[in-house]
């Protein structure tokens, strides 16, 4: 069976970038409603520009652009079109939705509103968008671009990246606006990733696939020249049939889990998958 992981890609791809636009609204009026009136540096681009707006006055929707675009550029060259241009959309509609919501913090009621309410809201919204947009393939661009760069050049887990680039903003806005407003960020974070699991599937980072499928080569080689995963095959023998089969075993993280079936499904539609959460993964090649 010759399928095109291409035209897999491609597939509804015009109603994913539809939903990746609405997210990326919603994430810029969680914006201008809590992060940057309440001075909440959790992290990422958006922490980012709040601390340029404090100390240079710089616009946070101009900076957002032209810091997406310079990390665009650069993980074109390092990544290549494939890995990058997913996140060619967020890159430039974002910035466009901060400074079409810019005013929103001076329409709302919010300056005496309860800070850690405020948080976790924000990390709620922040949640349901990076979930959302994992689910649905695509990127979000900005910083955690740095990450998958610096994964593929230096060999680091990008969870290690991500956390060690977003810490170090996070403790430079603990900084410039005090250790209260670092609290509302940690909030903030610990609710956001709560809720991106949720939204993913299930709490835990990996999940473990047992796949049984006529199309055994085509998804052994998706995953591990596509994915870069490992796989274990067992032969069984199947209790209903009573015919010998193969399971193929493979671990992958929480966020290409939902890719990775729809792709296997492509491949065959009649596979028959087990998943199970996998809350711990040691050793291996």
């Amino acid at each position: 069976m010759n399928i095109s992981l291409k035209n897999i890609s491609e597939k509804n791809i015009f109603i994913r970038y539809l939903i990746l636009i609405f997210t990326q609204f919603l994430a810029a009026i969680n914006y201008n409603l809590f992060l940057n009136p309440f001075k909440i540096v959790s992290g990422g681009t958006n922490g980012i520009s709040i601390i340029t707006e404090q100390m240079f006055g710089w616009s946070p929707s101009i900076f957002i652009l032209l810091f997406s675009v310079a990390i665009f550029i650069i993980s074109l060259f390092a990544l290549g079109i494939e890995k990058t241009s997913s996140a060619l959309v967020a890159t430039f509609v974002y910035p466009i939705f901060v400074e079409i919501t810019a005013g929103l913090s001076s329409l709302s009621d919010l300056a005496t509103a309860d800070r850690i309410l405020v948080s976790l809201i924000a990390g709620i919204i922040s949640g349901a968008v990076g979930g959302i947009v994992c689910k649905i393939g695509l990127s979000q661009g900005g910083v955690s671009q740095i990450s998958q760069v610096i994964e593929e050049k230096f060999k680091v887990s990008v969870t290690k990246v991500n956390f060690t680039l977003n810490m170090i903003v996070v403790l430079f806005g603990a900084y410039l606006f005090g250790i209260a407003n670092m609290m509302y960020a940690l909030i903030m974070l610990y609710t956001m990733s709560l809720v991106m699991d949720k939204v993913l599937l299930g709490i835990s980072s990996n999940k473990c696939l047992y796949i049984i499928t006529s199309c055994e080569e085509e998804v052994k080689d998706y995953i591990v020249k596509e994915l870069g995963h490992g796989v274990t095959i067992f032969n069984v023998k199947g209790g209903f049939k009573d015919r010998r089969e193969k399971i193929i075993m493979t671990v992958i993280p929480t966020n290409e889990y939902f890719r990775a079936v729809e792709i296997i499904r492509e491949f065959d539609e009649k596979a028959f998958l087990v998943v199970t959460d996998s809350y711990e993964v040691k050793g291996g090649a």
